[in-house]
């Protein structure tokens, strides 16, 4: 006589085999509980209420007809006939008994858990169907789940609730657009220790970038209170990223990380189920909602269950993972894991870059999900029932968005939302049908009215805008794969760490010029004198620096962790390849501007050739703010673990100069050599060449900064319109200078590229440098393919052999 199938299985009892028992998420559970255990994955123990369990309900209650016939001839795009057809199928679902012998067997499995864990116990029942978090498809947010049941009563009340879930409109209408049959995919119901995260935070971990489809960061995202509102977009969330191969190496710090608004935390009612958010006060909002040592050890799970899934898949299996901190007992849990199904997808060999050809006015701002442009006419959603006037290839406004507007959302050509981090349903719809999206720009119900034709750009860096009117783009297409490399090294000019991550996608050898000014000036935004010595400042700028520092021990901790942070990303979109970071070169002008600047810069005549550069770094009206800025390399190299940063003093006029500075810097713990630091010198004035020899005792690697130097061997000011005919970068007597330091270099056996503009501009100068057998180029990126391509006709006709793509 052939045995009774189980209707119970404890996540001992199963993994990630048994989908098509258990469900996607209760076999994920299971494996995990099973078998990461002794990698420190901690998820809460738990029981599957299996499929057949399911199926015997159904069968008992002779429901299989009856559910045939009230969806016989669904229109999934009428949204009305789908809503009657879903409530009807729910009816009969939740209407059918359970069967005996499946109540006694959850009354057992529930006093287990209640012996384990104590009378206190609060359950999550959580829906998961068998097609659930595949490969292919996630049904993510399809079904029902539902949180703190307290007592046995409750337990089977969620339990109908969730069978009857499988028939949600969403979760109908995915089923049809991914080809599912109604009727072949079955409900397995998870019962778990409830995680009181009401009482701490939640949120999400991607163990890849989701909008670049970079593969070597953690990215984590978390608010206070229950992970719904993270999923739902209710909240900004604060986001954390970490690097794996460092993390890995032993290096225990996050790379970067961002602080979220986090106006409310979801709470239980006083029901204790039904749940309700509440506002979080200022305290909390301004502080983030883990330590980094949580962030750390979260990340330690995260790569755990990447690396035991891809194992088991034999390739690369990014994960999409759900965490939460529980209130009571301080522990941080996984609740969830599935593999990432849009990001990991991406054909990164081939390049679609989208390019604004027209600036107009921005309405809002908020965070860029995908790299795309797109235009349409704004359709602004206030209510649910607005969604009925919505036309195919409008722009979708609304505050947040629910996974019951789907058909809609995945018609839309762009969405823009008022609430939500990068890792909320709007986000995550959007990347799965290709579609840009700006969330969580707060404002944009207010500012924007339906018919306002928009344009969405999302393919400047993380930060999405949305602009009005209709403006012109282009989207320039390039199969990688079918792209040689030159001899010459072809590298990059980065400035910006929000855009590292994309550019690192493109074919190069590294970085050759990382700007430090554009993180001090867009991250920090503080003269970094003005850290150090408030008391020289005004009331006002001393009460605003305390509040942008506020997280920090101390002011100067606030700007080696941003500028490190921000340099540490470059490196780490790069790593291992070379990353060559300029140290800053701010005129007094400039320096002015950041806050509290005014009081600790002098007022030149001719900023472009004064107190800048090496002459600023051991002067003690600027010594101490270039400690800071060692302090931000050395944790770059030494506590974050990238060893690829190189760096490079600017503007040094003579050899004294590099003799001070090369001390000053071995002082403040980056000596040469040291942990194979390399310290290169910009090639920009004409002592510089003439006294190669000299300097090439001093550095490592020379970067001609080809803008200075011209100007400087023309007596040109650049900053002067009204001589900018006479400044140009092909003349012979900047050729010649360029040649000279070029020899120089290689006879001093020393690195030799060039970092200005000129090899972009003038295909005739990147000829020029390539016939003199320069190491390398940098170039900005809206020229590296071009560039890259002339350069290999050059070589070609030189007889060099390119590298292979």
């Amino acid at each position: 006589m052939a045995e009774e199938p189980r209707l119970i299985r404890f996540f001992s009892e199963i993994g990630i085999a048994d989908v098509a028992l258990v469900g996607g998420k209760n076999a994920s559970l299971g494996e995990m509980y099973r078998a990461l255990k002794n990698a420190n994955v901690l998820v809460p123990n738990g029981f599957a209420i299996t499929a057949a369990a399911y199926r015997a309900v159904l069968d008992e209650a002779g429901a299989w007809p009856r559910l045939k016939e009230a969806l016989a001839g669904l229109d999934p795009k009428n949204i009305t006939d789908l809503a009657t057809r879903a409530a009807r199928a729910r009816e009969i679902v939740q209407a059918a008994p359970l069967p005996a012998a499946l109540v006694a067997e959850i009354r057992t499995a529930y006093r287990r858990l209640v012996d384990e864990y104590g009378e206190t116990l609060t359950l999550a029942v959580r829906s998961s169907a068998t097609a659930e978090d595949l490969p292919t498809a996630s049904f993510a947010g399809q079904h029902e789940s539902f949180l703190n049941v307290a007592n046995e009563a409750a337990l089977f009340d969620a339990i109908r609730r969730c069978f009857a879930s499988l028939f949600t409109d969403r979760a109908i209408r995915y089923r049809i657009d991914n080809g599912f049959d109604h009727f072949k995919v079955y409900l397995s119901v998870g019962v778990m220790k409830m995680v009181r995260s009401d009482l701490a935070s939640a949120g999400v971990i991607f163990t890849l970038d989701t909008e670049t489809g970079f593969e070597d960061v953690i990215f984590l995202t978390g608010s206070y209170g229950l992970g719904e509102n993270v999923v739902q977009g209710t909240v900004e969330p604060d986001e954390f990223y970490v690097f794996k191969p460092t993390l890995r190496a032993g290096k225990r710090s996050v790379l970067k990380r961002s602080l979220g608004s986090k106006e409310m935390r979801m709470v239980y009612g006083n029901d204790g189920r039904a749940t309700r958010n509440q506002p979080t006060d200022q305290k909390e909002r301004e502080r983030f909602c883990l330590s980094d040592t949580e962030v750390l050890s979260l990340a330690d799970q995260a790569i755990a269950i990447e690396d035991h899934y891809s194992a088991m898949a034999g390739t690369h299996r990014p994960m999409d993972i759900e965490w939460a901190k529980d209130g009571l007992d301080g522990k941080l849990y996984i609740v969830q894991a599935r593999a990432e199904t849009v990001a990991s997808r991406k054909d990164r060999n081939r390049l679609e870059d989208y390019r604004l050809l027209e600036q107009g006015n921005v309405l809002v701002t908020g965070h860029a999900v995908g790299t795309k442009i797109a235009t349409g006419t704004a359709r602004v959603i206030i209510h649910p029932a607005d969604l009925d006037a919505f036309v195919p290839g409008e722009i979708l406004v609304a505050d947040t968005t629910s996974p019951d507007w789907g058909t809609v959302m995945q018609a839309a050509a762009a969405i823009v939302t008022n609430r939500g981090g990068r890792t909320c349903h709007a986000a995550i719809v959007a990347r799965e049908h290709g579609i840009p999206a700006v969330v969580g720009t707060k404002l944009a119900t207010g500012k924007i009215a339906t018919g306002d034709p928009l344009t969405i750009v999302c393919a400047q860096g993380e930060t999405g805008k949305v602009f009005q009117g209709t403006l012109a783009f282009n989207i320039e297409r390039t199969d990688l794969r079918s792209l040689a490399r030159p001899a010459t090294e072809i590298m990059l000019n980065v400035g910006d760490p929000e855009m590292a991550f994309a550019l690192a996608g493109l074919p190069n050898d590294g970085v050759g010029l990382a700007r430090m000014e554009f993180i001090i000036s867009n991250a920090i935004k503080i003269h970094p004198m003005a850290l150090l010595h408030p008391e020289r400042l005004s009331d006002r700028d001393r009460a605003v620096i305390a509040r942008r520092t506020a997280q920090h021990a101390t002011p100067a901790d606030f700007f080696v962790e941003r500028l490190s942070e921000g340099v540490g990303t470059i490196a780490a979109a790069f790593y291992p390849k070379p990353v060559i970071v300029r140290m800053s070169d701010f005129k007094t002008n400039e320096y002015a501007s950041l806050l509290g600047g005014h009081v600790f810069e002098p007022q030149e005549a001719n900023p472009m050739l004064g107190f800048r550069g090496a002459a600023r770094y051991a002067h003690p009206a600027y010594a101490d703010g270039f400690a800071l800025e060692c302090a931000a390399m050395l944790r770059v190299r030494r506590d974050m673990g990238f060893g690829n940063v190189k760096l490079m003093i600017p503007f040094c006029r003579r050899i004294a100069e590099a003799e001070t500075v090369i001390a000053r810097m071995r002082d403040l713990g980056l000596e040469r050599d040291r942990d194979g630091l390399e310290i290169y010198v910009m090639c920009e004035i004409p002592n510089n060449v003439i006294l190669v020899d000299a300097f090439a005792r001093h550095f490592d690697g020379f970067s001609i900064g080809s803008n200075d130097l011209t100007q400087l061997v023309l007596g040109v000011d650049r900053d002067s319109d009204i001589v900018a005919f006479d400044y140009d970068e092909r003349d012979q007597g900047v050729k010649e200078m360029i040649r000279l330091a070029v020899e120089g270099a290689k006879r001093n056996h020393r690195h030799c590229g060039i970092c200005g503009q000129a090899p972009s501009d003038y295909p005739d100068m990147a000829e020029y440098l390539v016939r003199l057998g320069i190491d390398s180029i940098s170039l900005n990126a809206d020229s590296l393919l071009a560039t890259t391509r002339r350069i290999l006709d050059i070589e070609a006709a030189l007889g060099r052999m390119p590298r292979a793509a």
